[in-house]
């Protein structure tokens, strides 16, 4: 397929903010396109030239982007970075530098969407001595030969930041109207397989049985099962009913464990395969979780080297992150895995057994280890002073709280079905993404002090302003998240300048407090947040996973109720 054909569908769903609209025109485009060729167009609206789980990135930033559009259009760096800075998008000005172009670019061949992915692929594989001019070259490549309409959007997606407003929930309601198929097949095809290509060709080909019968593939990370919060504990119990099970809420991060045969991979709750980080992980699955094929649920949680007492969560982070010289943090930050649900074994998918089987289950293909390997502690009750004891006990053991679980529930992949929840002591806070920031003055110079936060648009899948932070932020990086270590880690993700103010791709997510939600029409999300400060980041978080709109204004009119 042309490349030009994809980017004048995005210049159609950018050009309607209304879901139903851009679930038409997207369904309408999908009709047209092959079967084939499905995969790579879905894979490209979700802005990915890789799955989900395939841990390789495009690695390309502004920087590298603006050699690239330069030497296309027979221009300056200097010239491309300023008019960038006084338009703010590098896609607008990729288009329009080369609408411009001094020198014309004879029998160059028409831009496909295979050569798009292609050359943006190769981009991830590059190390090494010539890499900056390699990957400047490929990307030349391509938009010397690209329309100027195109060039914006290939530009767009090296720096995912698409900017089209089309969600997950817009793509599967897209492929059910477009091939007539019930979109609660395609949403749960694709919770088991993460893979829109693979459901659209299933059900374009009217495959209704495959999609019907979508099992858990060892190997291939499935969606999570979610947990929304509960108010009380009378509101726990009502969701999920007596007796419940109870256990403890450990603050670690998430982790899939699969197993096929001698093969082991590791995922996170974003899908990101870390199989590499965590040898230790690998040697202690091995040995001690009997069964030929299985995937567990579980949470990890660092380990004191000195106390052996449990980590919270930003003490592992960097574990996640580490590539190289691993052994030497093995050493340095111990981890444990702590399981509480198996969804596969023995090739036997076991979503829909209850989730008291799926317990006992658990319990017996696992040998616990001390400080390395566990079974989350567990009691069952109808009794709400019961529970609150509970809740005592895993607060003292340095935890968040506590979850609670329907027992005869189906594991359902990523949804917030009310199968189980979290009871948690401390006030609400709400987990955002930073899209923007501003670089400091004085003392904080040289730094980004302010941080833009946005919250999500669940139809949409855009993203809303909702405040600024400037607090619960240290000077210090030994005292805490500081203002030197957020701009280490949004630097390389700016995408927009205009004076002071930059944008930044959204995918640092952070846990934030604050004294109160208010309405307000300055921001997007028709929300403000009075006093937001920095709990902590939460690195086991995707910017997808962020709360939404919705959340926003459930907690306003708690609050207000309040009052």
């Amino acid at each position: 397929m042309r490349y030009l054909q994809l980017a004048e569908l995005y210049e159609e769903l950018y050009a309607t903010s209304k879901t139903l609209e851009k679930t038409e025109i997207l369904a309408n485009f999908l009709k047209k396109v092959s079967t084939k060729e499905l995969d790579e167009v879905l894979g490209l609206l979700q802005g990915k030239v890789f799955q989900e789980w395939d841990p390789r990135v495009i690695g390309l930033g502004a920087r590298l982007a603006i050699k690239a559009i330069a030497s296309a259009a027979g221009t300056s760096a200097d010239k491309v970075e300023q008019l960038w800075k006084k338009i703010g998008d590098l896609g607008e000005v990729a288009e329009k530098v080369l609408q411009s172009k001094k020198q014309a670019t004879l029998f160059s061949q028409k831009v496909t969407t295979s050569k798009v992915i292609q050359n943006l692929q190769k981009l991830a594989k590059l190390e090494g001595k010539g890499t900056v001019s390699h990957k400047i070259n490929l990307l030349k490549e391509l938009l010397t030969s690209a329309e100027p309409k195109s060039a914006k959007y290939i530009i767009r997606t090296c720096l995912e930041d698409l900017r089209v407003g089309v969600g997950a929930g817009i793509i599967r309601d897209a492929i059910s109207k477009a091939f007539d198929v019930d979109k609660t097949l395609v949403q749960r095809a694709y919770d088991l397989r993460s893979d829109f290509g693979e459901v659209a060709k299933l059900a374009k080909e009217k495959n209704l049985k495959s999609l019907e019968k979508s099992s858990i593939m060892v190997g291939k990370p499935i969606r999570v099962m979610l947990y929304p919060k509960a108010k009380n504990f009378e509101d726990a119990f009502k969701a999920v009913g007596t007796p419940a099970a109870c256990e403890l809420k450990i603050d670690g991060f998430r982790l899939q464990i699969h197993k096929q045969g001698r093969d082991i991979w590791l995922f996170t709750r974003r899908l990101e395969n870390v199989t590499k980080q965590f040898p230790d992980i690998i040697e202690i699955v091995s040995k001690n979780i009997k069964g030929s094929s299985f995937v567990v649920d579980s949470e990890v949680v660092g380990i004191d080297p000195k106390t052996k007492q449990w980590l919270p969560f930003q003490n592992i982070s960097q574990r996640i992150r580490r590539k190289y010289n691993i052994q030497e943090i093995v050493k340095k930050i111990p981890v444990q895995v702590v399981a509480f649900d198996v969804i596969y074994l023995d090739n036997k998918d076991l979503i829909s057994t209850p989730f008291q089987e799926r317990r006992k289950l658990l319990e017996k293909v696992i040998k616990p280890v001390k400080e390395k390997l566990a079974v989350v502690e567990q009691i069952t009750t109808s009794d709400q002073k019961t529970a609150e004891k509970f809740m005592k006990h895993s607060l003292a053991l340095g935890n968040e709280g506590i979850m609670m679980k329907k027992l005869d529930a189906a594991y359902i992949p990523g949804s917030r079905v009310g199968y189980g929840v979290k009871v948690k002591p401390v006030a609400e806070s709400l987990d955002l993404v930073i899209t923007g920031a501003t670089w400091g003055t004085g003392k904080r110079s040289g730094w980004l002090s302010s941080f833009i936060l946005a919250c999500k648009d669940p139809s949409t899948g855009e993203f809303l302003n909702i405040g600024k932070m400037g607090t619960g932020i240290k000077e210090k990086a030994e005292m805490g998240v500081s203002f030197g270590a957020l701009t280490k880690m949004l630097k390389p993700l700016i995408i927009g300048e205009k004076g002071k103010e930059v944008s930044v791709k959204p995918k640092i997510v952070v846990e934030v407090g604050y004294e109160e939600i208010q309405k307000s029409p300055t921001y997007r999300s028709g929300y403000a947040l009075r006093f937001p400060r920095l709990i902590r980041l939460r690195e086991d978080r995707r910017p997808s996973e962020v709360d939404t709109v919705k959340r926003v204004e459930a907690l306003y009119g708690q609050q207000r109720g309040r009052a």
